[in-house]
């Protein structure tokens, strides 16, 4: 969770989540030692130059910050009422550029912005907060999402991680598979559905 997710969480549940911190990374285990897993990853973290490693001390705590990031598209959606949520997959090495590139592109538009992940996997979800009833906020909204799918694609990574293309990112995917890519899909899809019955015009 970054640290506008982290806000808006506190906003929405009262949570008493450190906003000082650019990130929270929430990490959990369900082995045979979790406590020594845990203890094992909080080193790495603290070498890494995290400023606070804090184990939860039994399971309430525990679900507590669980129910946090739980929590985080219900309080970025009561930012603004609306969202527009991303579905970049980027390599984990390259997780902070993300959040910092998306930080950057809610200041150019003047957006609020989360970013919700998981860490794991590099999938992370920016999620753009605007006023549907606002045409130039909705105008920047749409803007902001494609620069971040754009940032996602030039960090090495994918426009979905995921949850699939969907319609909002139908131009994006022959941009990042190009012509054959786009060719080999649509022959799988005429393969599977020769009438063309299934969710038609979507894509192809």
């Amino acid at each position: 969770m970054d640290r506008t997710t982290v806000k808006a969480v506190n906003d929405l549940a009262q949570m008493g989540l450190p906003e000082s911190t650019e990130a929270l990374l929430l990490a959990a285990f369900d082995t045979t030692a979790p406590a020594a897993d845990l203890a094992a990853v909080g080193a790495l973290c603290e070498a890494a130059g995290a400023t606070q490693v804090v184990p939860a001390d039994d399971v309430a705590e525990s679900e507590l910050l669980l129910q946090a990031r739980r929590l985080s598209l219900t309080a970025l959606e009561a930012v603004k009422g609306v969202t527009m949520i991303d579905d970049v997959c980027v390599p984990r090495s390259r997780l902070a550029e993300m959040l910092e590139g998306v930080d950057r592109i809610a200041e150019k538009y003047q957006l609020t912005i989360g970013v919700v992940a998981h860490a794991g996997d590099g999938n992370t979800h920016p999620t753009v907060c605007f006023d549907a009833a606002d045409p130039d906020e909705s105008r920047r909204a749409r803007e902001s999402f494609d620069e971040i799918m754009a940032l996602g694609l030039e960090l090495g990574g994918t426009i979905t991680g995921e949850h699939g293309v969907g319609v909002l990112k139908k131009e994006w995917l022959a941009r990042e598979i190009g012509p054959v890519g786009l060719e080999m899909q649509r022959a799988v899809k005429q393969a599977f559905d020769p009438l063309g019955i299934l969710n038609p015009g979507k894509l192809f």
